[in-house]
C-alpha cells in the first residue's frame, strides 16, 4: 500500500509576532516544521510534501530529499492549501496521511495508528481526536445520536452548547486518496471565506460513509503552536520527552528540568549531566563523562570519561580522560589529545594540545600545535593576529611555557625548550633551551628530561 503525507505550513502566524514565518521558529534547535517532517516521514515512509506561503520561494526550488514543497499563493484555507498537492502526489497513492507543521509533538507512532485505522476503514478518512478540558482552541467532534461522527465544528463557529463538548479534533487525517480528490473541488467557502478541510468530514457523513477516529491520549502530543507562549509550552514537553528517552538509555541526568538536549545529541551509557547543562547541534558524548553545571557544550565531539564543568565547549573535539574548566571556553577547531588538563579561565581556539598537556588557568591557546607532555604555565597566550593576519605557533613536546608568557606568532618552541616568568618571545627557541626577558633571549642550554 502506497501512503503519501501532506503537511499543511502556510499559515501566517500572526499570534508568532514575528517576521520569520510561524514553521520556521525553532524549538530545541529544529524549526517546527523539521518535527512534523520527522514524524511524517517516519510513518508514511515517504518524504512529505509540505504546503507553504509564496514567502518560501526560496526553499521551494532548492532541491531537498527529504521534503517536497508546494506553494499555496492564496491563503483560502486547510482544504484550499491541500487542493494544491494534487497533481503532486504519485497517482498510485492509496492513502494520504494529512498533518499540520504547528504541531510538532506528534508522534510518528501515533501517526501511524492513524493510518493502520483508515486501512482498516470502509469509508474515506479517519480521524484523530482527544478528550480535554483544555480546549487549545481545536474544533468539537461532533457525533451523532448513535455515536458517529457526523461533522466537525470550528471553534469560531461553534454555538455554546458546541463549545461545551470535550472531545476536540486534533488536525491529524488519514484519507482514502482517490475519494479525496473527488470531494476537496466540492467543499464551500465558510463565512470566513475559507475553504474548510474539516468540512470533509460532514461531506462523508452526509453520504453514508464511515468516519473513524482514534484517540490520543498524551496530552503532551495536542500541544499546537501559535504564540511563544505554546512554543515555550512545547519546548518543555519535548524537553521532558527526550531526557526520559535518555535516562532509559543508560544517562543519568540529576536535574531533569534543568537540562537541554537537542534532538541531534547523542550520549553513551554512564555519562551524568548536572544542572543546567546545555547539549546542541551535533554533539556526541562518550561513556562514563561527566559534563556540567552550567555548561554548554555545541556541535563538539566528546570520547569517554571527559569532565567539563562551568564551560562553554563549541566546535571542539576531546579524546578520552580530557578535563575542562571551571569556566572555560573551547572554541572552533579545538582538539584535546588524551588526559589533557585545561583549567579555570582558559580560552583555547583552532588548536590541538597533545596527549597529557597541561594548560593552567587564565591562557589563551589560538592557531596553534602543542606536542604532548608540555605545560603552559598561567597567564601565558599566544599572540596569533597582528591585526591583518592570523599566524600559527608550533610547541613541541615536553615544552614548559612559564607563566605570564607572550609567544608572538609566527614562532616555534622546540621539543623541551622552557620560557622564564613573563617572557615576551619573538624568535623561534631551539630545543631544550632556556628562554628569558623581554624580549625573550635564550641564556642556556637544558638536559633533555626523560
Amino acid at each position: 500500500m502506497l501512503i503519501e503525507s501532506v503537511i499543511l505550513a502556510a499559515g501566517l502566524g500572526t499570534r508568532m509576532k514575528s517576521e520569520l514565518p510561524k514553521v520556521l521558529h525553532p524549538l530545541l534547535g529544529q524549526p517546527l516544521l523539521w518535527w512534523a517532517v520527522r514524524a511524517a516521514r517516519k510513518a508514511a515512509h515517504r518524504a512529505p510534501h509540505v504546503i507553504v506561503g509564496p514567502e518560501f520561494q526560496a526553499e521551494v526550488s532548492t532541491p531537498d530529499e527529504e521534503l517536497h514543497f508546494v506553494i499555496q499563493h492564496d491563503r483560502l484555507g486547510t482544504g484550499h492549501a491541500l487542493m494544491q498537492a494534487e497533481g503532486k502526489l504519485s497517482d498510485a497513492a492509496d492513502l494520504v496521511l494529512v498533518t499540520s507543521a504547528d504541531m510538532p509533538l506528534l508522534q510518528a507512532e501515533t501517526l501511524a495508528m492513524l493510518i493502520e485505522t483508515q486501512t482498516q476503514n470502509a469509508g474515506p478518512l479517519t480521524v484523530l481526536t482527544t478528550v480535554a478540558e483544555d480546549s487549545r482552541g481545536f474544533g468539537r467532534i461532533l457525533r451523532n445520536d448513535e455515536g458517529r461522527i457526523c461533522g466537525i465544528i470550528e471553534q469560531a463557529h461553534a454555538t455554546p452548547e458546541q463549545l461545551a463538548i470535550r472531545e476536540l479534533n486534533v488536525g491529524a487525517y488519514c484519507f482514502d486518496a482517490a475519494w479525496l480528490w473527488d470531494a476537496l473541488p466540492r467543499l464551500v467557502l465558510s463565512p470566513k471565506g475559507e475553504y474548510y478541510l474539516t468540512d470533509l468530514v460532514e461531506m462523508a457523513a452526509s453520504a453514508g460513509l464511515a468516519v473513524e477516529s482514534i484517540a490520543c491520549c498524551d496530552p503532551d502530543e495536542i500541544i499546537g503552536v501559535n504564540t511563544r507562549v505554546h512554543l515555550a509550552e512545547a519546548a518543555r514537553a519535548m524537553q521532558k520527552r527526550i531526557n526520559h528517552q535518555w535516562m532509559l538509555a543508560g544517562v543519568t541526568i540529576i536535574d531533569p528540568t534543568n537540562t537541554w538536549i537537542e534532538p541531534t545529541v547523542k550520549l553513551k551509557a554512564d555519562t551524568v549531566l548536572l544542572p543546567n547543562t546545555f547539549l546542541e547541534g551535533r554533539t556526541a558524548v562518550g561513556a562514563g563523562c561527566r559534563i556540567g553545571p552550567n555548561s554548554l557544550l555545541r556541535d563538539s565531539l566528546l570520547a569517554d570519561a571527559c569532565e567539563v564543568s562551568f564551560s562553554v565547549v563549541e566546535g571542539a573535539e576531546l579524546e578520552s580522560n580530557v578535563d575542562v574548566g571551571p569556566f572555560a571556553h573551547l572554541r572552533s577547531g579545538s582538539h584535546l589529545c588524551e588526559g589533557v588538563h585545561m583549567g579555570n579561565f582558559g580560552e583555547v581556539k583552532n588548536s590541538t594540545l597533545g596527549a597529557g598537556v597541561k594548560m593552567g588557568h587564565f591562557s589563551y591557546i589560538g592557531d596553534t600545535t602543542i606536542g604532548e607532555g608540555s605545560n603552559i604555565g598561567a597567564g601565558a597566550i599566544t599572540c596569533n593576529y597582528d591585526g591583518e593576519r592570523k599566524h600559527t605557533t608550533l610547541i613541541g613536546r615536553g615544552v614548559f611555557i612559564g607563566s605570564d608568557t607572550m609567544l608572538v606568532a609566527p614562532i616555534e618552541i622546540g621539543d623541551g625548550a622552557r620560557t622564564g616568568a613573563g617572557a615576551v618571545v619573538t624568535r623561534n627557541v631551539a630545543p631544550h633551551t632556556l628562554a628569558v626577558g623581554a624580549p625573550a633571549r635564550a641564556i642556556r642550554k637544558l638536559e633533555p628530561r626523560e
